[in-house]
């Protein structure tokens, strides 16, 4: 679902406006919308209006079709086609086509870092293990930055949940 462009609401309201020749998508909240439509009536859009800023950031038909000549070098498969499909040839896309994902990701999920689930009912050791794993992601982009301190914490982190897991499997026998 896309988020409002002026307050990060769902967007119910999809407007495609053409100015200067150029299909312009406007992705509003009812809202929004409302005030969008009350401010149009009242022939206030101008360059002024909170919406004009909204709509710089809109790939213009040349962006686009630089964009469309981007390829996975792994699958072969172009950023055109991914747009046309909405789905990705591989997990390499995600690097290949990163700078253009980033922000369609953020408008889409609100996030770009995948948080990731489990079932509610997984045995505790499974949500650990989960954890686990998080946690040494973490390490290793807290090293990369060298973010020496936080790194010290995680590490300390992980250490104590490897060993209550070392411990689990003789406290159920």
């Amino acid at each position: 679902m896309k988020k409002c462009r002026r307050c990060s609401k769902p967007a119910t309201l999809h407007i495609t406006e053409i100015r200067d020749g150029h299909a312009q998508v406007l992705h509003l909240c009812e809202g929004c919308a409302k005030d969008y439509v009350n401010s149009a009536d009242e022939g206030l859009m101008d360059e002024h209006e909170p919406f004009a800023g909204k709509l710089g950031d809109i790939p213009s038909d040349e962006e686009l079709e630089q964009l469309d000549t981007l390829v996975c070098p792994n699958c072969k498969i172009t950023f055109k086609e991914f747009r046309s499909q909405g789905r990705l040839g591989c997990p390499h896309d995600y690097i290949a086509f990163e700078e253009e994902l980033l922000p369609l990701l953020e408008n889409i999920h609100n996030d770009t870092q995948h948080c990731g689930k489990f079932p509610k009912r997984a045995p505790h050791s499974s949500q650990r293990q989960y954890q686990l794993i998080r946690l040494r992601n973490e390490l290793r982009l807290a090293v990369d930055r060298e973010d020496y301190e936080g790194a010290a914490d995680l590490r300390d982190n992980i250490q104590s949940l490897e060993a209550e897991l070392a411990r689990e499997p003789a406290e159920s026998e």
